[in-house]
């Protein structure tokens, strides 16, 4: 009885300093928070503040487990209990899992921890898939106007995306009270979130998912433009225009409106991708047989300054990989491996573009399409145009199936504040007015391949507008605002350079790329 009386009373005298701290700790966080840059905002304050809750209840609930021992006789067995709860218990989940929990989010959290990762050349072969894909085929175009600069950028890219996707998870963490790094943010949502709150705790998270949907739509609209490009370019003296071959590839994707999940087609990434290299492998084989014509005068040490800002966006959009990193990284088996993974996998990404994008240029020079593979000899590019389109086709289901997730998850699947109602009924089935937004959505990416017929164009577009958001300014400012008096100058010096360049490079882009737009729509030029 003494013991239990003991307790309760260190109980409550521990509760009155706890709360004594977090009100001091408040009062400075809000002094940081009025200084504009600040390590963790309330939002974290308040994720901190549920993990000591879930701290002291499983505290708590230790206690209570040593009495009930003590009275049973375990007197011996409930001391080594309390130092191995006290010794072992973090507040980053890690240690015993709270039986109960006021916080049935967190407690989801923990349980998920037990989900199977996956090793780190899983993580890079992910990570390769993104940034090796079939957008690779648009290089050489970026060569014919940017020369050896062009070469230049698809090196520098490589270098700032990896150092971007690098510091956009150093901002999923934040220090405990310990000095260990304890991740605090899940997504690239999260993290504009808390760069945003207290004024405008959800506007981050709306810019993202805005950038993250156009870009996703406009993969989707790629793959259809590309489709209908190689099967005309493969079929010429057929009486099928590019825009018919366009529809038809759609009506192969209307199915892609009743997925539910991806189970089914990522039975084929794996073949997509080694299809995808043997491509690679044969065009750059019919360049090398050519090696004694190739045009090394034709590569320019000078720009077309109204193309090449084009090529820049064609390059960033090749390696756009930000998105999906943090879920990555939260994955893997061996968070502490991310870095070397990032170097490895953009390493060998700039050697083999560069290597691709020079050899292709160098077989076919100012003759260079928007897509290489419209170079080759009649024979080979029907062959090698059917196994793309058919890789092209098996790939649109991907970023159709994230853009419908983010769309459900902003617009219909979050309570009260959801503008519309959900699109699945209690059965978990999708409702048919669910399903018709599918197919709109199937049919608007129909209508812009045909309506806007431009490979390079619209990857340039792409590539300025939300690839170099996503890739260059958003992490560099987002890494700045939330990590500001951690940082060392030359983090600071590099910061503020990407976000420059990077935004002179967006806004140039973006407008020459709109231009040639227009320019091709009023002369009704065909790629």
């Amino acid at each position: 009885m003494a013991t239990l009386i003991r307790s309760k009373i260190s109980n409550k005298l521990s509760n009155a300093a706890t709360t004594v701290t977090n009100k001091s700790q408040a009062k400075v966080s809000g002094m940081f928070a009025k200084l504009g840059f600040q390590a963790a905002t309330d939002e974290e304050g308040l994720g901190f503040a549920a993990c000591d809750d879930l701290d002291y209840d499983h505290r708590q609930g230790l206690q209570m487990d040593i009495l009930k021992n003590d009275e049973v006789g375990g007197g011996e067995i409930a001391g080594e209990g309390t130092l191995d709860g006290d010794s072992h218990y973090q507040r980053d989940g890690t240690g015993p899992t709270p039986s109960v929990s006021k916080d049935g989010g967190l407690c989801s959290e923990l349980a998920g921890l037990d989900k199977p990762k996956i090793t780190v050349w899983e993580a890079g072969w992910n990570v390769t898939n993104a940034i090796q894909g079939m957008f690779v085929l648009g290089l050489p175009y970026a060569i014919l106007h940017g020369g050896y600069l062009g070469l230049f950028l698809i090196i520098f890219a490589a270098v700032v995306c990896c150092y971007t996707g690098k510091i956009l998870i150093s901002c999923l963490y934040e220090e405990n009270e310990d000095g260990q790094l304890v991740r605090v943010r899940d997504s690239y949502v999260d993290i504009a979130n808390a760069c945003c709150a207290p004024r405008f705790p959800s506007l981050g998270g709306h810019i993202v998912n805005v950038a993250q949907i156009i870009e996703l739509v406009m993969t989707c609209i790629l793959y259809v433009v590309v489709s209908g490009n190689l099967m005309y370019n493969s079929f010429p003296t057929l009486p099928v225009s590019q825009r018919s071959w366009a529809i038809i590839a759609t009506a192969a994707l209307l199915p892609c409106a009743f997925l539910k999940n991806l189970k089914a087609v990522s039975k084929f990434s794996l073949l997509c991708t080694i299809a995808h290299f043997i491509i690679n492998v044969l065009v750059i084989a019919y360049c090398l047989s050519r090696a004694r014509d190739w045009a090394w005068d034709k590569v320019k040490f000078y720009i077309d300054v109204k193309k090449f800002p084009i090529s820049i966006g064609i390059i960033v959009f090749s390696y756009t990989s930000q998105i999906f990193l943090p879920s990555l990284e939260g994955n893997m088996q061996k968070p502490s491996e991310f870095h070397c993974m990032m170097n490895w996998t953009h390493i060998a990404a700039c050697i083999l573009k560069g290597l691709f994008a020079l050899v292709a240029y160098l077989t076919w020079a100012d003759e260079t399409k928007e897509v290489i593979t419209d170079n080759l000899p009649s024979g080979i590019r029907a062959v090698v145009n059917l196994f793309l389109v058919s890789k092209a086709l098996l790939s649109y289901p991907l970023p159709f199936f994230a853009a419908v997730e983010v769309l459900e998850k902003s617009f219909f699947q979050e309570g009260g504040r959801a503008f519309f109602p959900d699109c699945y009924g209690g059965d978990g089935k999708l409702k048919s007015w669910g399903l018709s937004l599918r197919c709109a959505l199937v049919v608007f990416t129909m209508l812009m391949a045909i309506y806007v017929p431009h490979f390079a164009l619209l990857m340039g577009l792409t590539g300025s507008l939300t690839g170099a958001g996503l890739c260059f300014l958003l992490p560099s400012l987002f890494h700045l605002k939330l990590l500001w008096r951690k940082l060392l100058w030359h983090q600071v010096f590099f910061d503020v350079a990407i976000f420059v360049i990077g935004g002179i490079c967006s806004i140039s882009g973006f407008i020459h790329s709109v231009e040639g737009l227009v320019e091709a729509y009023k002369y009704n030029l065909v790629d």
